[in-house]
């Protein structure tokens, strides 16, 4: 019964660190793929507004530079991102070892 025990706590323990694993890569590639998607966004909606979707991407991706700039020059907005995801991953590892003294109780 032990042994049922045990495999099922470490199922259990790699479903929490799948699961952990996809929120810490969801959370670094949406800070990735936000500044494209708004280029997409304003170069679609001054398409629809009459201009070509060219022209549009040739605005958006300045538009959205200085945008990363304004952001990056914010004081502590970027350290702030970054230690956000890192307290993901503490989280994550914390829980994941946590399944660890289950198992020692266990046996």
């Amino acid at each position: 019964m032990k042994n049922i025990n045990v495999a099922l706590i470490r199922l259990l323990q790699f479903v929490v660190f799948t699961l952990f694993t996809f929120i810490v890569l969801t959370y670094f590639s949406v800070l990735i793929l936000l500044p494209l998607d708004i280029v997409v966004l304003i170069s679609k909606g001054l398409s629809v507004i009459g201009f070509g979707t060219l022209f549009g991407a040739i605005i958006a991706v300045p538009v959205v530079a200085y945008l990363g700039k304004i952001v990056y020059t914010t004081p502590g907005l970027i350290q702030m991102l970054i230690d956000s995801g890192l307290d993901l991953v503490q989280t994550g590892k914390q829980r994941v070892d946590a399944f660890n003294k289950v198992v020692a109780q266990v046996k």
